[in-house]
């Protein structure tokens, strides 16, 4: 099938900064759909139907008309953060011709004079606030899309609350109009606008106040960045569970008896694509992990609440599972191992002879490695220091087959 449906970027001076393949796009097309304030900045001479877009959004008014020439009006660039991203998971990529404007990034990028290769670039369209704690380091640039005038106050307040309220805030508004662009500069401290204009993008050189200090993005953070009851997978031992874990850009893990979450919590921290479902009983302690996600920039982390194996029916294949707590309950293993994926890597930790030879009997059947790590950190002793043991732990390894007839 050839190009029937052509996404336009446009911009806030509307039609009349259209390039003259977007203006025939538009005057061939049968449906125009959009934002209506999109819509609104097009001629009434256009001959096309024009159609706003449903809430909630759906795609589904533009993939009826498939075969019929229909246009799509997006903010600045249809593929970055917008709906022409979304519309290439659905359609070939033949059926589409994407006309683009400059992005708002770019656009904020120019005003700024920052090397957009040297920025962070975050939406807030859909995900919480929460999702930028991760970026919070000082000296960093970060360029924010927001989803409404409220969005820079609450910013503000929220890196302020965490530290970073010397930061230098730009609200840059309307960006590429003629007529309304506006910037705004302050620090975060001193933001004092409850609302911006709707169309906004949020410019944060980042500033920490006094000692504050950023967590490091490698595994093993200090055990003070969680709340927990104890049931928390100790700094050095949580750097080498996750070394061997291994995390891969898009990969999914299973947690299973997450205690505070720390380790899905550290998977997700290693790269934003990073997905976990974090698999825990105790109330509290799910509690202890909403709290830690949040807090460590990973809001997206799935809880299940519930008991394995009964709580791990129904959910997708991971690729790699980490077994924290339960490896003794019956059916825990034999399950974990159906679910995980060709090829992927099960870590289960054990301090308990019970579990230790849980794991061993496992080996003997699944074949893997097991290492025995023993810590000791230095403490007083009277006037000396000596060393004072953590209970010793056994560290299983074990990855799946390739090969069909041996996956399971």
């Amino acid at each position: 099938m050839s190009a029937w449906l052509t996404v336009v970027g446009i911009g806030d001076d509307g039609y009349v900064e259209l390039p003259r393949s977007a203006r025939r796009a538009l005057w061939q097309a049968r449906l125009i759909v959009g934002a209506p304030r999109q819509l609104a900045l097009l001629p009434a001479r256009l001959p096309a139907q024009r159609m706003a877009w449903p809430s909630p959004f759906d795609l589904a008014p533009v993939l009826q008309q498939r075969g019929t020439p229909v246009c799509v009006l997006a903010s600045g660039d249809p593929m970055f953060y917008g709906v022409g991203a979304s519309l290439a998971q659905t359609l070939p990529a033949d059926e589409m011709r994407i006309i683009a404007a400059p992005s708002s990034v770019s656009l904020a990028a120019a005003q700024l004079g920052w090397p957009l290769q040297q920025c962070t670039v975050r939406s807030l369209l859909t995900q919480p606030l929460a999702s930028l704690n991760l970026d919070l380091h000082a000296g960093q640039r970060v360029l924010l899309l927001t989803a409404d005038g409220f969005a820079p106050a609450a910013i503000a307040r929220h890196i302020s609350a965490l530290g970073f309220g010397a930061s230098r805030m730009t609200v840059l508004e309307h960006l590429g109009s003629t007529t309304q662009a506006q910037r705004i500069d302050a620090t975060a401290a001193s933001w004092s606008i409850a609302e911006a204009a709707r169309l906004n993008i949020v410019a944060l050189d980042l500033i920490a106040d006094g000692d504050t200090r950023s967590l490091p993005l490698t595994p093993g953070l200090p055990d003070e960045a969680y709340r927990h009851d104890g049931q928390l997978t100790k700094r050095d031992a949580r750097a080498i569970t996750l070394a061997r874990l291994a995390p891969r850009p898009g990969e999914l893990l299973w947690d299973v008896g997450a205690g505070c979450g720390s380790i899905g919590i550290e998977w997700m921290r290693s790269h934003r694509s990073c997905r976990a479902i974090a698999v825990e009983a105790d109330a509290v302690r799910q509690q202890l992990i909403a709290h830690n996600r949040d807090q460590l920039g990973v809001p997206g982390l799935q809880l299940v609440t519930g008991e394995a194996p009964a709580a791990l029916a129904d959910l997708p294949a991971p690729d790699a599972i980490f077994i924290g707590g339960g490896v003794t309950v019956p059916g825990v293993l034999p399950t974990c191992w159906q679910a995980l994926k060709p090829g992927g890597r099960l870590i289960a930790n054990a301090v308990t002879l019970q579990a230790e030879s849980t794991l061993l009997a496992w080996r003997e059947q699944h074949g893997g490695s097991v290492t025995r790590i023993a810590l000791a950190q230095a403490q007083a002793l009277g006037s000396f220091d000596t060393w004072r043991p953590a209970l010793p732990l056994m560290l299983y390894e074990v990855h799946k087959p390739l090969a069909p007839d041996n996956a399971a």
